[in-house]
């Protein structure tokens, strides 16, 4: 697997209008990829999970893949510096039992809005206080092999930080709306294959347009 590192120019007139629709981001991520053949989409057959991180000087995308990219076909004028691209199997090797990392992860934390008692079509809403949204992590590492640890103030030791809404066209289908978290805490492995499904194939929904991938990094002194 492959982890790049995509330094992008602010001032690029293809930046600003993915920036400002989530399916042209998506589209330019894939721009990385080989079509594919059959009916899995290619974002699947290639196993990419990416991220729009804000950095010091403007944005960082980083994208998580099984086939190794190819970046040529971005804008000329797309990235303020060279494509970093370097493979993720020593982070997957890292993964034991017990292991305390720092983590930061955009997610869409949701729930079904129709009672369990009814019947007839749901809906998927957002959580919106930061319990929820802390509860919704926790939840999900009891499915995915982690636990989140508790901070000194006796609290879990994540901080979920909302961030504008997400918002895009895709074709004929519509608006496409997410209300993402940035998640930024610890969280200790509880069971590696479990955690490194987790890694590999991201947690949570809306996959496609930047959430859920999972990146690590040894952990903080408070």
């Amino acid at each position: 697997m492959y982890l790049t590192k995509l330094s992008v120019n602010v001032r690029s007139r293809e930046f600003r209008r993915d920036f400002a629709n989530i399916h042209d981001l998506h589209r330019t991520v894939m721009s990385g990829y080989p079509d594919t053949d059959g009916d899995t989409p290619a974002r699947q057959a290639h196993g990419v999970l990416w991220r729009l991180d804000p950095s010091p000087t403007g944005y960082t995308v980083y994208v998580q893949s099984h086939t190794e990219p190819n970046w040529v076909k971005l804008p000329t004028d797309y990235l303020a510096a060279r494509a970093e691209i370097r493979p993720l199997q020593p982070v997957l090797d890292a993964i034991t039992p017990g292991r305390k990392l720092a983590f930061r992860m955009l997610a869409n934390p949701t729930q079904d809005s129709r009672p369990p008692q009814l019947r007839g079509r749901s809906r998927r809403v957002a959580h919106r206080t930061p319990e929820d949204q802390t509860t919704w992590l926790i939840r999900k590492g009891e499915q995915h092999g982690f636990v989140i640890p508790t901070a000194r103030d006796g609290q879990p030791d994540i901080n979920p930080s909302p961030i504008p809404r997400m918002t895009g066209h895709k074709g004929d289908s519509g608006t496409i709306t997410i209300d993402a978290v940035r998640y930024d805490g610890h969280l200790v492995i509880t069971e590696p294959e479990a955690f490194t499904d987790a890694i590999v194939a991201g947690i949570g929904r809306a996959k496609a347009y930047g959430c859920g991938l999972l990146t690590l990094a040894p952990p903080r002194s408070h």
